[in-house]
């Protein structure tokens, strides 16, 4: 082996981004990492200034400028994509052989890795940039397993959340997220109508089907009201025969109409557990929150509830706005909305 090619080997394994640059600016040789930046193209031959722009200090536009700033720091970079910025450093080459040029990629490490998918064995064992790549693998790694347990924290604090907000039995939202929602549209300064529904007769179910039964009908008068309802409304169960129905941006009285409607003749329907006719039917009561200078979200619900007793007493299966109540809480020429929903016990509420 000649010395030439002693040499070169040499600079491969310890330099393998350098160059061999004769003095006329012809490259005469590439270490193999150099090579791999620019796979498409034969280094050999190639002029030096061609391949790279020496960018500081500035005007080095030939090799014997390289050499005079021998031992000393130079900022380069490719002439053509992707235009990755270098550090090198010259030596002169043995036998006046025209000068060595070590690159390394400094600071535009991270974005060079990803461009040239180049991994520590196209690094010197000692540079300093093999470290940088584990601690980057490291991190990454890290960053990784970091996201995935932050994801998983997040999935299960909104299923936590979720189920805080849910009523176990029947699926829909419990009392904690109705007030939200009300206090909500409150503050977002929305319209919105209340609707308080009450099974008619639920405890009677209890008394001669069993609490299993009255499970199954809670279930049912749910699965109900949310077919009646739409998907932006909410659905909230607040006690044990007990719902409220949000309606976002209602007013008009024609469409609260239908759907109470809709809702007392679907409920008012004989439901049938193990080989046992329920019979039951639900009252409600109305407010309006334009009805009010400030909405208040208790004071809402409390006038439904007033609302909705007023149904009740009128005989059951209807519905009542609470702005149409007497003082004495009487509602004028009210009619049931079902008739024949007084087939269970008077006594049952």
């Amino acid at each position: 082996m000649t010395r030439a090619a002693d040499l070169t080997l040499a600079l491969d394994i310890l330099c393998p981004m350098h160059m061999l640059i004769l003095p006329c600016g012809r490259i005469a040789h590439a270490g193999p990492t150099l090579r791999k930046l620019r796979p498409d193209q034969d280094l050999t031959g190639t002029d030096v200034f061609d391949l790279v722009e020496v960018l500081r200090p500035r005007g080095i536009t030939d090799v014997a400028a390289i050499l005079a700033r021998a031992g000393r720091k130079l900022h380069l970079r490719f002439r053509h994509p992707a235009c990755t910025a270098l550090n090198g450093v010259a030596a002169p080459a043995p036998l006046g052989e025209g000068v060595i040029l070590n690159l390394s990629f400094g600071i535009s490490l991270p974005e060079s890795l990803a461009d040239y998918d180049l991994t520590g064995a196209d690094f010197a064992p000692t540079d300093l940039t093999v470290e940088m790549l584990y601690l980057a693998e490291a991190k990454s790694a890290a960053m990784a397993a970091s996201r995935h347990l932050n994801q998983r924290l997040e999935e299960a604090r909104r299923a936590a959340e979720g189920q805080a907000q849910t009523d176990m039995l029947t699926g829909l939202k419990n009392r904690r997220a109705l007030d939200r929602a009300i206090h909500r549209m409150i503050a977002e300064g929305r319209d919105f109508a209340l609707m308080h529904v009450d099974l008619d007769y639920f405890k009677a179910v209890n008394d001669t089907a069993g609490h299993a039964a009255g499970d199954h009908v809670l279930r049912h008068f749910a699965a109900i009201m949310s077919e009646e309802t739409r998907e932006s409304d909410i659905v909230a169960r607040v006690g044990g025969d007990e719902f409220v129905v949000l309606l976002p941006f209602v007013q008009e009285r024609d469409i609260l109409d239908r759907i109470a409607t809709r809702l007392i003749t679907r409920l008012n329907a004989p439901i049938l557990f193990q080989g046992q006719i329920c019979r039951t039917s639900c009252s409600i009561g109305i407010v309006l929150s334009g009805a009010y200078d400030t909405p208040q979200a208790d004071r809402m619900l409390q006038d439904a509830d007033r609302a909705l007793y007023a149904s009740k007493k009128a005989g059951r299966a209807a519905y009542t706005y609470f702005s149409d109540l007497m003082p004495d809480g009487s509602t004028p020429g009210i009619t049931p909305c079902a008739p024949g929903s007084q087939a269970a016990p008077p006594s049952s509420r």
